[in-house]
């Protein structure tokens, strides 16, 4: 395998290693992730689910009830620190947020704006970056 990145939240109980090359770069601005990021869109990195692991800790998760398919969120149960995603419609891919990177300068910006139907008007869409009203199919 090659080589991993590193990152855990912010009180440091819990912390994982995923590739070092994702396999997308994307901001995400569907209501749960405004929930999640306290308004913003989120910006994540979409590394192998197989290839990610936790290396400290075990996070807790969260489902929203009632919802078709709904995206587990993981997150540290001390501190709250949101830490990645799973999504059923991309089970071979975590969403790992870029703020809980060891050195968020590996992310080198967003190569799309997906679910850009829940973008609120105070949100800042870059028109130069591929957007989606939803997420595209086999991104």
């Amino acid at each position: 395998m090659s080589e991993l990145i590193n990152g855990g939240c912010l009180c440091g109980e819990v912390r994982y290693a995923a590739p070092v090359e994702p396999q997308f770069q994307s901001q995400c601005y569907c209501r749960e992730c405004q929930y999640i990021s306290g308004g913003h869109p989120n910006v994540i990195l979409g590394v192998s689910a197989a290839h990610s692991r936790y290396t400290k800790g075990q996070p807790k998760a969260f489902e929203r009830p009632g919802m078709n398919l709904p995206a587990v969120r993981e997150f540290c149960g001390q501190c709250g620190t949101h830490i990645l995603s799973r999504v059923p419609s991309f089970p071979d891919f975590v969403m790992v947020k870029v703020g809980t990177l060891d050195d968020p300068s590996i992310y080198s910006g967003s190569q799309s704006n997906a679910q850009l139907s829940d973008a609120q008007t105070f949100h800042h869409v870059d028109p130069q970056i591929a957007g989606y009203k939803r997420w595209p199919e086999g991104m």
